[in-house]
């Protein structure tokens, strides 16, 4: 089966990325969507691959989807691979997918403050904004920004308080709401550069 298990109806949070490496800042965002929206499931979807970024040295998915396992305990994260199977290269192609593929189910996509800041350079970001919910959540040093940024000032209108957390995933697109709670200043990319710098020291 391509997909986790599913049924119509349930409320599902979609949280891609490359996932190299996944660290406590993701579970904490699989934590917080979970209580305040509501949540029946995040999918932890580990992608092939950033179309924005290069992909020399990236681990293997296999190896990067275990680590993400590791990472959460929760029963209802859960860590798919599926991109790859159905050849999703961009986020747009997983959203037309998905929504063929699971008539009825109610799907939030997830991403942090940083990444909403740059959404305006997604491939037809547009269409994912027009036929999904978007919850960012704040990220240290990156929400002012990302609220000041294209998509945000494009969704500006949509945007919706988070008092209405509960009710979010059953929003008509497009809709934006943009949640705080517990924060992590890790990064993957801090942290493939401290481990770099373990491998190879500077002399």
């Amino acid at each position: 089966m391509i997909l986790p298990p599913f049924s119509r109806g349930m409320r599902i949070g979609l949280f891609g990325g490359s996932f190299n490496p996944p660290h406590a800042g993701h579970a904490l965002v699989c934590d917080l969507a979970l209580k305040r929206l509501g949540l029946h499931r995040i999918w932890l979807m580990v992608s092939p691959g950033n179309p924005l970024k290069s992909r020399e040295g990236l681990p293997a998915l296999a190896e990067r989807m275990a680590a993400a396992r590791r990472l959460t305990r929760d029963p209802r994260v859960v860590v798919t691979g599926f991109e790859a199977k159905i050849g999703a290269a961009y986020s747009f192609q997983t959203v037309d997918y998905l929504r063929r593929a699971c008539p009825g189910v109610h799907f939030v996509w997830i991403i942090g403050a940083d990444n909403l800041a740059t959404f305006f350079r997604w491939r037809r970001w547009r269409d994912i904004a027009r036929k999904m919910p978007i919850l960012v959540v704040d990220r240290p040093g990156a929400t002012h920004r990302a609220e000041r940024g294209v998509a945000a000032s494009w969704l500006a209108r949509r945007r919706l308080p988070e008092s209405q957390a509960k009710t979010f995933a059953l929003r008509k697109p497009p809709a934006l709401i943009v949640l705080h709670g517990p924060r992590s200043s890790l990064s993957s990319t801090r942290l493939r550069a401290a481990r770099t710098a373990l491998v190879n020291p500077t002399p």
